[in-house]
């Protein structure tokens, strides 16, 4: 496997959109289903977003009609788009496979939502 590099986030307000993008080259990533997780003080990483091999997408309620995934590049990228996004969202966001390989996990791209 190679590694896994997130970027995108930023501080937004409520109601704005950001998208995430997960660096993830390789035929190893390419083969596997990926998710996007995040994770916020005092909490564990949860999934949020997930697209599996054949491209069939699942997402948590919390974020479900707001955030999509998707891949492009031949698979080496994905994307999660966050659309109407809620203070509730703010967390750190990681990409890596699902199920994780946890000796994978990246430095993941911090979003913050305030007015």
């Amino acid at each position: 496997q190679v590694p896994l590099v997130e970027s995108g986030g930023g501080l937004v307000q409520p109601g704005e959109s950001l998208r995430l993008s997960c660096a993830a080259a390789g035929r190893s990533w390419r083969s596997l289903a990926m998710g996007w997780y995040r994770q916020t003080p005092g909490k564990r990483r949860e999934l949020v977003a997930s697209q599996a091999r054949g491209g069939d997408t699942s997402y948590d309620d919390s974020v479900k009609g707001r955030f999509t995934i998707s891949r492009d590049n031949g698979g080496n990228t994905v994307y999660l788009q966050m659309n109407n996004l809620k203070p509730e969202d703010t967390a750190v966001y990681y990409c890596n496979s699902v199920p994780a390989m946890h000796v994978y996990w990246g430095q993941g791209t911090q979003v913050t939502v305030s007015s």
